[in-house]
């Protein structure tokens, strides 16, 4: 669990949620797509989609997001430039709340993420440091918590976490 610094530069961040880091959810890279991509479909996060993670600095206003890791391994920043340098591998997931910032600083060639968000908040929106801060504070402030951990469900460490 990381609680970052309420505002990075532009980046807002978010000064009520942690962003959660779950160590080696799946041990074996075989299989670790599909089993994220079912596990959050049966917690109730949808609008899966899969790739790497921007190298520029991004937050979502709109919505909270997970993030599985099901290759490789990176470097990720989270909170905005000068923020929380973490490295993520195979298995491993990370939920970030909304505002928070997000940055791939390095990846191997096989870095591949899957990532969800909780159910009707789907329609993301994808904000960077051009956006004006103070005004997608006021979405972020609004963003409902999600009613389960995306693969603990409703007694998942979100849960308890954000609460």
């Amino acid at each position: 669990m990381y609680a970052l610094a309420s505002q990075q530069g532009k980046i807002p961040n978010n000064p009520k949620l942690p962003l959660l880091l779950y160590r080696h959810v799946y041990s074996s890279s075989e299989g670790t797509l599909t089993k994220f991509k079912q596990v959050f479909e049966e917690n109730s996060w949808g609008g899966s989609w899969t790739n790497g993670i921007y190298n520029y600095h991004h937050y979502h206003s709109t919505a909270h997001e997970v993030l599985g890791v099901y290759s490789g391994k990176a470097t990720i920043i989270f909170g905005g430039p000068g923020g929380q340098e973490v490295e993520v591998e195979t298995g491993d997931m990370v939920v970030i709340p909304a505002g928070v910032g997000h940055c791939c600083k390095w990846a191997s060639d096989d870095f591949k993420v899957v990532g969800a968000y909780p159910k009707g908040q789907e329609d993301y929106d994808v904000c960077t440091e051009k956006d004006n801060p103070e005004e997608k504070k006021q979405n972020i402030e609004r963003v409902a918590l999600p009613q389960t951990d995306p693969v603990g469900g409703k007694n998942g460490p979100l849960v308890q976490e954000w609460s």
